[in-house]
């Protein structure tokens, strides 16, 4: 059984990085880590892994990379402290027309 794992990383200029993989999270923090990920946590190393989240369904776990990339950093900090609670009125809210 192969687990997908949605991650989100601590960059040292204090930026979230979330990504995906059919690794460990440890295993993909450490190819971040070493550079061998070109891209937007290569320049901002060194790199903390802060959350992660398995899914038996790939899908599921690219669904919620691509929700979790689209919260804003308050939301992804709830997330990543565990206030779930918090998440629902995180919510972005649409200016009314």
């Amino acid at each position: 059984m192969q687990y997908t794992y949605v991650y989100i990383l601590r960059c040292a200029d204090g930026s979230y990085y979330t990504g995906l993989t059919h690794r460990t999270p440890e295993e993909r923090l450490a190819e971040h880590q070493s550079g061998l990920v070109d891209g937007f946590t290569q320049s901002r190393r060194p790199v903390a892994l802060v959350y992660s989240e398995s899914f038996l369904n790939a899908v599921d776990a690219i669904a919620a990379e691509r929700r979790i990339k689209g919260w804003s950093r308050t939301k992804k900090e709830a997330l990543i402290t565990g206030r779930f609670d918090l998440l629902p009125g995180l919510a972005r809210r649409k200016s009314k027309p």
